[in-house]
């Protein structure tokens, strides 16, 4: 029924497409224009309407660069309240910032991280202080023309039609994925059949010839507390928390792990309510165990920190993730790529 309903959606499918083929055409042959900065600048993005990584792709690329650059993170802060540009702070609000680029500052408070809808804008307000800006979510932004594009696809996504918005999960063409240099399937299996490599890469390579596909997967760590204690939750009765675009290889994860998940599931970058509070509290409450916790994710951690008073008496533990690659020498290759081109830039007259 869900696929029937998604092929009804079709004719608005094929319309969005063409409009946004149409503007794509305009930046390819400049009547639109973009602009390029003398900083090396970095794109991490993707194709699909959310949940492909983008974050701990992020997070791996600064923790990568941030030793030998003065790297900045601009984001465009989707969900906050705001507009304009704003510099991150350790104690800004979710509200006021967005959650990823607060996790982004909560995990590099050495890093300047800032937000801005007009990325060009807020390029020229960071360039004169660092020597590297790495853009979260700018993929589809064509005023921006990048030194790098990484392009991000979710490994579940190549077994569904690539289609886009509404009646697939898809903002941008599939075409589109020539403006990369890097492709990183995400979120694979540890053992990945050579069988889905050649499904894949013949799907990509019809587009971009050229750019180095590489595979990852997301690697879960101890869950922590408010104080960074590390939490065993090995065989504990959860109640997760998630306000994230796919949250099924986390409870698939934790479900090798706990006893039992009462799942209580909110839409993409939810913005918590004391009404949601208190449904999350009364879930707890009415687990018949004394083995129980409150478990979320690092993203919507972000968001409920506004009322940790709340959770004060039951505790709330979120679970830190990050990206890995199925295969060290596609890391490494990964890594040269961007060294090489960044200092091909910046030795540049």
């Amino acid at each position: 029924m869900w696929t029937f309903l998604r092929y009804l959606l079709l004719p608005f499918s094929i319309i969005y497409g063409l409009i946004v083929w149409l503007r794509n055409r305009l930046y390819d042959f400049h009547i639109l224009s973009s602009q390029g900065f003398h900083i090396p600048t970095i794109v991490v993005g993707n194709l699909a309407v959310g949940g492909t990584g983008k974050s701990p792709m992020t997070e791996f690329v600064v923790a990568y660069l941030s030793s030998t650059y003065n790297v900045a993170i601009l984001s465009r802060g989707y969900g906050r309240k705001t507009k304009g540009f704003r510099a991150v702070q350790t104690d800004s609000l979710s509200m006021d910032v967005g959650d990823e680029p607060l996790q982004f500052k909560s995990k590099f408070p050495n890093v300047t991280v800032a937000v801005s809808e007009n990325r060009c804008a807020g390029i020229e307000k960071l360039q004169k202080d660092h020597q590297l800006i790495i853009l979260d979510d700018a993929y589809q932004h064509r005023k921006l023309s990048p030194l790098l594009n990484i392009l991000l696809f979710d490994f579940r996504s190549f077994s569904h039609p690539m289609f886009v918005f509404p009646a697939g999960d898809f903002r941008d063409l599939l075409i589109e994925s020539k403006r990369a240099q890097i492709i990183v399937i995400t979120k694979c299996p540890k053992n990945i059949s050579p069988k889905d490599k050649i499904h894949i890469e013949k799907k990509l390579r019809y587009h971009n010839k050229e750019a180095l596909i590489v595979y990852s997967h997301i690697d879960y760590f101890e869950p922590v507390n408010s104080s960074g204690t590390q939490i065993d939750i090995k065989d504990m009765d959860i109640i997760l928390v998630t306000g994230i675009a796919k949250p099924e290889p986390l409870v698939d994860h934790i479900y090798k792990k706990a006893n039992s998940i009462n799942h209580i599931s909110f839409g993409d970058h939810h913005t918590f309510n004391n009404t949601d509070i208190d449904h999350i509290l009364k879930t707890f409450r009415s687990l018949d165990s004394n083995n129980k916790i409150i478990l979320t994710t690092e993203k919507d951690y972000q968001r409920l920190k506004p009322y940790k008073d709340r959770f004060e008496a039951v505790g709330l533990v979120y679970i830190p993730i990050g990206l890995k690659f199925n295969d060290p020498e596609q890391k490494d290759r990964f890594c040269n790529i961007i060294s090489d081109t960044i200092a091909l830039s910046v030795n540049q007259p």
